[in-house]
């Protein structure tokens, strides 16, 4: 997630507006997939729903490339670097750490009411912050995650700065073999010099979310395919995840082993997210009218909404549970009004004093 969080009185003439709609369709994606997991995850990661986990696989897999878009948008932005090392991580890490702190904090008090953690249980999450987002609320790990792409981007900028088309291409690809791994591991554990006194194989340094910052750079550099391509590599993608994640539906015990198809890095995720980026990318829009206006608003509260969103995620789903027993119905309305009452309380909260520092959005 780019962390340009600033909400403008007026947007600057040049504002790249599809970013925006890639960044806002982001953040949704990430409420609908929170939203289904009421109805399908149990306790301890078991398996609850099986007479609708088909139907939420159809709903639910598009949804994994959220976190691949916003990775990609800080490759589009980020890399290479346009200041030097310090100044990149000083605006970079204040943007991001202060405010996940806070909510840290926040959500380890808010479960002492939520779910009746004791005190002391509220003191070790706190404590823990350091260790692993100090609460178990499952969304923060992104945060880790984006510290370490902030730290890899002043290496990997002078070679985005210079490198050739087809060098940028030959590290997509070895990145692309990587992403077959969540496969190859169901079929053979250890593979390319995986054993158990070696956990970097031969493409351990291609793998992960590095892939989508240089693929977020390549589009920015080189641009994105033509959009009857993106549709097509994003509906390849799309049918694939879901159809390889409702054939597992019936052999798997557990979450986790349900979600392989839907790791944030498997070819079928990166190929939707790759045909996404590329399709709304080429999306024309005048940056004047009430539309961009909103797409940007909701933009730049994305960050916040990202932090804070499970608390109103966890309101919606207890306001509304026993509406209607139809998970097509539950799923998107939860989502739904999740987003809606999490953009409008951050977008309030924006103007309270200091919001940058503990928010992770302002006005100015």
């Amino acid at each position: 997630m780019n962390t340009d969080n600033s909400i403008l009185a007026h947007q600057p003439k040049q504002r790249n507006v599809a970013l925006d709609l890639i960044r806002v369709i982001a953040i949704f994606l990430v409420l609908f997939q929170h939203s289904s997991e009421f109805y399908y995850i149990g306790p301890n990661l078991s398996l609850t729903n099986y007479s609708d986990t088909h139907l939420i696989g159809w709903m639910n897999s598009l949804s994994r490339i959220c976190i691949g878009l916003f990775v990609m948008i800080s490759g589009y932005f980020l890399l290479p670097m346009k200041t030097g090392a310090r100044a990149f991580f000083h605006r970079r890490f204040t943007r991001i750490l202060w405010p996940w702190v806070f909510w840290c904090v926040a959500f380890a008090v808010y479960y002492v009411f939520y779910r009746g953690d004791s005190s002391q249980q509220c003191l070790v999450n706190i404590l823990n912050i350091p260790v692993n987002w100090g609460v178990q609320v499952g969304h923060l790990w992104y945060i880790y995650m984006l510290i370490g792409i902030y730290l890899i981007i002043p290496v990997l900028s002078p070679w985005a700065q210079t490198c050739s088309k087809r060098a940028m291409q030959m590290f997509l690809l070895l990145w692309a073999a990587t992403t077959l791994l969540p496969y190859i591991h169901l079929v053979t554990p250890e593979v390319w010099g995986e054993c158990p006194w070696n956990h970097t194989p031969s493409l351990y340094y291609f793998t992960g979310f590095v892939g989508y910052l240089v693929l977020g750079s390549y589009i920015r550099r080189f641009g994105p395919c033509r959009k009857g391509i993106a549709v097509a590599i994003l509906l390849v993608g799309y049918v694939a995840t879901a159809m390889i994640f409702n054939s597992r539906i019936a052999s798997v015990s557990n979450v986790v082993e349900l979600e392989v198809p839907w790791d944030f890095c498997s070819l079928n995720v990166a190929m939707m997210a790759y045909g996404m980026f590329s399709l709304l990318s080429q999306w024309h829009v005048k940056n004047s009218g009430w539309l961009p206006r909103l797409i940007t608003s909701i933009s730049a509260c994305s960050f916040g909404m990202y932090l804070s969103h499970i608390m109103l995620l966890n309101a919606a789903h207890d306001i509304l549970e026993g509406l209607s027993q139809s998970v097509a119905l539950m799923i998107p309305l939860i989502a739904v009004s999740t987003f809606v009452t999490t953009y409008i309380a951050v977008w309030l909260l924006s103007y309270l004093p200091a919001a940058k520092y503990w928010l992770g959005v302002e006005h100015r």
